[in-house]
């Protein structure tokens, strides 16, 4: 089955007519998600084979539960919320992580400058290099980064995906952003 590309999905549409048993309607949403998915759990679990059940057993649960969701929140996010859900009883650790960041709000987070090199073969190996260290972070700042920067979640939505204080995700978010940035400096002043 492939996604139809002259109409636009109406996720809202799809998503009433899978609470009412509509499978096809159903595919297309898992065919319209399964990517970040799959990227969420590898992210978070480092293991391509673990995320792969973990996105079947995703979807599965979201079938099963679809009747009561209540959109009151985008179905990505409810979807999302599922993945970190089971990938929290993959990494037991994970939750105590999260749980343990501290709730006070951190100024100036958004140092959002990017690092621009002339040489290609520069910008593809400081971004090799970035993406080994977003694997070294801790679970929890990497399921941040990850529905952040990759998944485009805001701060409110990352929030309520983790279950979470707003708060919490945005010191999270600043910690892990500021151990990339030194671990990059540390990169770029090394000999070559």
């Amino acid at each position: 089955m492939q996604l139809p590309e002259s109409e636009p999905i109406e996720e809202d549409r799809l998503v009433r007519r899978a609470q009412k048993g509509d499978r096809e309607a159903f595919n297309l949403l898992v065919l319209t998600h399964q990517g970040f998915v799959y990227n969420l759990a590898v992210r978070s679990l480092s293991d391509p084979d673990e995320a792969q059940d973990i996105a079947q057993e995703a979807f599965l649960r979201a079938w099963m539960a679809l009747p009561r969701f209540k959109a009151r929140s985008r179905f990505r996010t409810w979807l999302f919320r599922i993945v970190v859900n089971l990938c929290y009883t993959r990494l037991p650790g994970l939750r105590r992580e999260l749980d343990a960041l501290p709730v006070d709000e951190a100024s100036g987070l958004m140092d959002e400058s990017r690092v621009n090199p002339s040489k290609a073969a520069e910008v593809s190996e400081q971004r090799d290099y970035l993406h080994r260290q977003i694997e070294n972070l801790p679970d929890s700042y990497r399921v941040m980064i990850v529905l952040r920067y990759q998944q485009g979640f805001s701060y409110a939505e990352i929030a309520e995906i983790l279950e979470l204080p707003m708060g919490t995700v945005k010191t999270g978010l600043h910690r892990a952003r500021k151990r990339l940035r030194e671990a990059l400096q540390t990169y770029q002043e090394a000999p070559a």
